[in-house]
């Protein structure tokens, strides 16, 4: 079922305009905390990969162990090395707060680990984006935290969860999703359950949820969102059939991460009034930026696999994003005003 005309044309409402009119940073400014001693791949790729849809600025936030190798993949990225195991918390809580204060959205997890104090800051940084009403993405490792806490992110409607098979299942479970719901139901209960958090569980179609039905939904809790609560009373579920690619290798997920969290900042942009006419409430941003980032990863997905074939990698799906992104919504979207008299 092709993603609705409907929620596409709100998706490119939130693109920023390319006309000159903009400053660096007012097309986002995008965050990745994790990077630990086994994983520097995972959050160089969530990073870049939000660089090349089109953020103004990339920040990996890790351990010191990780950092000189992320440094070395791109001079693009700005890495700070402030999650150390010896530091004390209350510095690395004031340098996180110095930190996410200039950012508009959060990814964690590619990267993370489950080390005890890599699990620490990030519940830290958690709720420290909570407290600034910043959107956030949720994979991998922080997928692991969230399942051992729930109450780190129920009701906080500007969280985006993107598990794959393995984690959807645990996070099911963790929600006491009975596994009797079918499977097409499966995210749209486990947002509910989670007070309307939007839910991309990836597979041969991703499926993208919000139900904000249940008890835990509110848009207080959410921070900074003002609406009606009857109006944004809402269950919706978008399939995004978008071909991909056949080749499954580590890696893309961080991709998605970095997309998705690439057009959350936009959203944020744009809800902080830098562009467009703010008829689209903040409430939806997420949901619009999970469709939009799905549809373009599994795009340049293809595009790659179209390539390399059977030795696709995932740093080959990296100059395929803005090809991607041109065929899911247009040239002139990406190419902007350029050329033009």
């Amino acid at each position: 079922m092709p993603v609705p005309r409907s929620i596409i044309q709100q998706i490119k409402q939130i693109i920023p305009p390319l006309n000159g009119t903009l400053h660096k940073g007012q097309s986002g400014r995008v965050g990745v905390l994790g990077g630990a001693l086994d994983y520097t791949g995972a959050p160089f790729f969530a990073a870049i990969s939000a660089l090349r849809l089109g953020a103004d600025l990339s920040h990996v936030i890790c351990s010191p162990t990780a950092a000189q190798a992320i440094k070395s993949y791109s001079p693009d990225l700005i890495v700070h090395p402030i999650l150390r195991e010896e530091a004390s918390y209350v510095k690395v809580e004031s340098e996180l707060r110095a930190l996410l204060s200039r950012l508009h959205v959060l990814v964690m997890g590619p990267g993370l680990g489950r080390e005890a104090y890599m699990q620490s800051y990030a519940r830290l940084a958690l709720s420290i984006a909570r407290e600034q009403a910043m959107f956030v993405v949720l994979d991998a490792d922080a997928l692991f935290m969230v399942g051992k806490e729930l109450d780190l992110v129920r009701g906080y409607r500007r969280a985006v969860l993107t598990p794959n098979v393995v984690e959807f299942k645990r996070l099911s479970e963790s929600a006491g999703v009975s596994p009797d719901v079918p499977t097409r139901e499966r995210a749209g209960e486990v947002s509910r359950v989670l007070g309307g958090v939007v839910v991309l569980e990836k597979g041969a179609v991703d499926l993208i949820a919000r139900d904000t039905t249940g008890g835990g939904a509110s848009l207080e809790t959410s921070r900074g969102d003002e609406g009606d609560e009857e109006r944004e009373c809402v269950r919706e579920v978008v399939e995004v059939d978008v071909e991909g690619g056949l080749k499954r290798c580590g890696g893309q997920g961080d991709v998605l991460s970095g997309t998705v969290g690439a057009m959350l900042a936009w959203g944020k942009c744009y809800e902080d009034g830098a562009f467009g006419d703010g008829s689209i409430p903040a409430s939806r941003l997420p949901l619009l930026a999970a469709v939009g980032g799905s549809m373009v990863t599994r795009t340049s997905s293809r595009r790659a696999f179209e390539l390399e074939g059977r030795g696709l990698v995932t740093q080959d799906m990296l100059p395929q994003l803005g090809k991607a992104f041109s065929e899911v919504f247009g040239e002139d979207l990406w190419g902007g005003d350029k050329g033009r008299l």
